[in-house]
């Protein structure tokens, strides 16, 4: 065969693969027009409410006074970063900041079904002047949200801070940010199964294996998940600053859930540190997924788990005057 043939087989198998990618990318967008593709939205929440962080350790972080239709419903940041309206302007007898990741910040909810919505109406309800902050963010674990915090946000007056602890908090997370994964919905579905299929995610059992070494006090992750907690409480301490760690449950099995070892370590880790320590397994351990997920498929707690986890941690914040 000579140079020319070969050049010409080598230009049609280019430009067959580039309209076939193509394709196949326009067919993923239309059929994800409906929303209903987690880890699309996922993806569309990284690009349109998300960008790049000049600090390293944070990865990203949200876009000041942004918004976006995900998942179908509207997620609007504030000028500090934080999900809902602007900050008073006047100091409230107490300003109560939540810290966590992806379920604080209320994904799949509306604003006003979130956790820290429905805990706000609750002191109202009770004629106690008090404002209560989401700085959740998605993606995040300990290490993100306290150094957030303290990088950030610190310049906020808060009378308290609620750590909402989800199990994966300890995990060591590592950015994944290319040219080609943040422009192609095809590329995110092949990158998705890449990842479960190395993982092995695939059983209950694999999951707690993987979890029950995360939590082994010789892990980078575990180790790391002390250090900034240690760090966050310095730091109240010296700002006379009430701090609670709600612990969050992973919803996809309450039947039989298998997590409550981590549980109990972030319930001795919470009293070595004096902070108040809020269990919301109770709240969702009669629960099935389908009652409490914010869709099929994603296993976030929908506007019922939000008014759940607020009546579990309103009567403990409410005690604190």
């Amino acid at each position: 065969m000579n140079i020319s043939r070969i050049a010409a087989f080598a230009v049609l198998f280019v430009v067959t693969s580039v309209i076939l990618l193509g394709s196949i990318e326009l067919a993923l967008r239309l059929k994800n027009l409906d929303m209903r593709n987690y880890d699309i939205e996922m993806w569309r929440y990284s690009k349109e409410l998300k960008h790049i962080s000049k600090n390293p350790i944070l990865g990203h972080d949200h876009i000041p006074s942004s918004s976006a239709e995900l998942q179908s419903v509207h997620i609007r940041i504030n000028a500090e970063g934080l999900r809902g309206a602007e900050i008073s302007t006047s100091q409230p007898d107490r300003r109560i900041m939540f810290i966590g990741s992806s379920i604080t910040l209320g994904w799949g909810v509306e604003e006003e079904a979130t956790l820290t919505e429905q805990l706000e109406r609750k002191f109202e309800q009770d004629n106690k002047n008090a404002e209560v902050l989401n700085a959740g963010i998605g993606n995040y674990n300990a290490v993100r949200y306290v150094e957030r915090y303290l990088t950030k946000l610190a310049d906020i007056p808060v009378t308290d801070i609620v750590v909402q602890y989800f199990v994966n908090d300890a995990e060591v997370l590592i950015s994944q940010d290319n040219f080609i994964i943040r422009n192609s919905e095809l590329a995110v579905t092949l990158w998705r199964i890449y990842s479960q299929y190395v993982n092995g995610f695939g059983s209950m059992g694999s999951l707690i294996d993987h979890y029950k070494n995360v939590y082994k006090p010789t892990s980078q992750g575990y180790i790391e998940m002390r250090k900034s907690l240690l760090k966050l409480s310095e730091y109240a301490k010296k700002k006379g600053i009430r701090v609670y760690l709600a612990m969050t449950p992973d919803i996809h099995n309450m039947k039989d859930y298998p997590f409550t070892f981590i549980h109990d370590e972030m319930r001795r880790i919470s009293s070595d540190l004096g902070w108040k320590y809020i269990d919301l397994y109770p709240a969702f351990s009669k629960s099935t997924p389908e009652e409490v997920w914010s869709m099929p498929g994603d296993p976030h707690p929908n506007a019922l788990g939000h008014k759940w986890m607020a009546d579990a941690i309103y009567p403990i914040l409410a005690a604190d005057n």
